[in-house]
């Protein structure tokens, strides 16, 4: 990177190095504990719905024009 000072440029060896670790990683859980996965997953679809209903109705005040009156 020209102009780019020797500060950043370790940092972002250290993301794509610390990117890297996690990708291996992710891989070795998944492929050693697929059992456990596919035992857990519609646990994990259950518990992402009330998720979901939190997360994607936040906002909906925002959709009201202020003369309502609601």
């Amino acid at each position: 990177m020209p102009g780019a000072s020797p500060t950043s440029e370790r940092t972002s060896r250290v993301r794509w190095v610390f990117a890297g670790f996690l990708a291996i990683a992710a891989y070795l859980l998944v492929s050693e504990h697929r059992a456990h996965l596919a035992q857990a997953l519609p646990w994990l679809i259950v518990a992402a719905c009330p998720l979901m209903h939190v997360f994607m109705h936040r906002g909906h005040e925002r959709h009201r024009s202020p003369t309502d009156g609601t």
